[in-house]
């Protein structure tokens, strides 16, 4: 007979049954190391056979690292205390899986969605051509208002991310913070308002190149071959940050949000974040960190063998690029690809095959320091 102690006794094993299994469940075991064994700096998806890059006339050219994938570590810890870092925080909450597909999204922001008659004629264009050359794809213009909420649902296990978004004085900061925010976050594609799509990103890799294998995709917005490089130009190789496409959780991503989280946090305290000028925007969120995060990544132990490489991966490894190049799981296209048209550093025209994207230098929303580089390279 089922007595009213051993019913409580029963009820007890099957509460303690159902937490086991669902905490099991719920522990992600995605190792923080990128999977994929890969070899040196490879072009057009094509293994290079050592570790010299060949020109466009079939000489050689500065010599490659060589730079493999580590094999996978004991995987992701389950954060059990206030003492895990930011990046370990922001590691278990947004796991990467290499192997996954690019999600199939599409995020931009601006003050106002296309049903807005306020939206402005000059961006609707643009902002359509995503649309059209994306159908099936969920394609979402995020307002600054949405944007809070949104970031609040995303990010409530990592206030400190939210304290820094929240921090941030100017909207040009902020928009740059969250192409990063929401592609670690939900992965897919972020590009700016007034950037038009000339072909989907179906095609932006090469046909080569296993899409199980990548797990970032960027461009190259100037490569300056010029002796006053410095006088336009933050960086000798910049890479662009106006459109990225990635799978969710990349360690770029993460130690982008992650730098400009502790940055702003660490200005905050010391009373400076307000003096932040519109020039200096470029290193604090623009493409000079974005550049400089990148770099770090490539040359990073915790995610490369490099125990046989002849030195670390610059700039030289990418100027004159005329095909994709892929660095362990990240996939670097020439400037055509992102900057058609600019007529100058090599750039193609917009109807070149390797154009994909083409930005609005000139759109009026930007400062006037970003609107000047952009009118340089007009």
């Amino acid at each position: 007979m089922l007595t009213f102690k051993r019913a409580l006794i029963f009820a007890a094993c099957i509460l303690t049954v159902l937490f086991l299994v669902t905490r099991t469940n719920n522990n992600p075991t995605q190792p923080d190391i990128l999977p994929h064994a890969s070899s040196d700096l490879q072009q057009g998806g094509a293994e290079q056979e050592d570790s010299t890059t060949k020109a466009d006339d079939g000489s050689s050219s500065a010599k490659m690292p060589p730079v493999q994938m580590k094999p996978p570590g004991k995987g992701q810890q389950i954060i059990q205390d206030s003492r895990a870092t930011l990046r370990e925080k922001l590691a278990y909450q947004f796991p990467y899986d290499q192997e996954s597909k690019f999600p199939a999204y599409i995020w931009q922001t601006w003050k106002y969605t296309p049903a807005s008659g306020e939206f402005g004629e000059n961006f609707r264009p643009a902002e359509a051509s995503w649309s059209e050359k994306h159908p099936g794809f969920v394609h979402e213009v995020i307002t600054d208002q949405v944007a809070v909420h949104l970031l609040r649902h995303l990010y409530a296990s990592v206030p400190e991310v939210l304290e820094a978004y929240n921090s941030l004085p100017m909207a040009v900061l902020k928009a740059d913070f969250f192409r990063y925010l929401i592609l670690l976050a939900r992965g897919g594609i972020y590009s700016d308002i007034d950037t038009y799509a000339l072909k989907s990103a179906t095609e932006w890799l090469p046909e080569t190149v296993p899409r199980e294998q990548v797990g970032l995709v960027i461009g190259i917005e100037a490569d300056p071959d010029r002796e006053d490089w410095k006088e336009w130009y933050s960086r000798r190789i910049q890479f662009c940050q106006w459109t990225i496409q990635s799978k969710a959780g990349h360690p770029v991503l993460r130690e982008a949000v992650a730098h400009i989280t502790d940055e702003t946090l660490s200005r905050k305290k010391a009373g400076t974040l307000k003096g932040i000028s519109d020039n200096k925007v470029i290193e604090f969120t623009g493409p000079a960190v974005w550049t400089d995060t990148i770099f770090n990544f490539m040359n990073d132990k915790k995610y490369f063998d490099m125990t046989t490489s002849k030195g670390n991966i610059t700039w030289r490894d990418f100027t004159g690029m005329k095909a994709a190049k892929k660095v362990g799981d990240v996939v670097i296209l020439p400037i055509t690809s992102f900057s058609p048209g600019v007529q100058q550093m090599g750039a193609e025209d917009v109807d070149h095959p390797l154009a994909f994207v083409k930005h609005d230098f000139e759109g009026t929303w930007k400062p006037e320091s970003l609107r000047h580089i952009g009118e340089q390279q007009q």
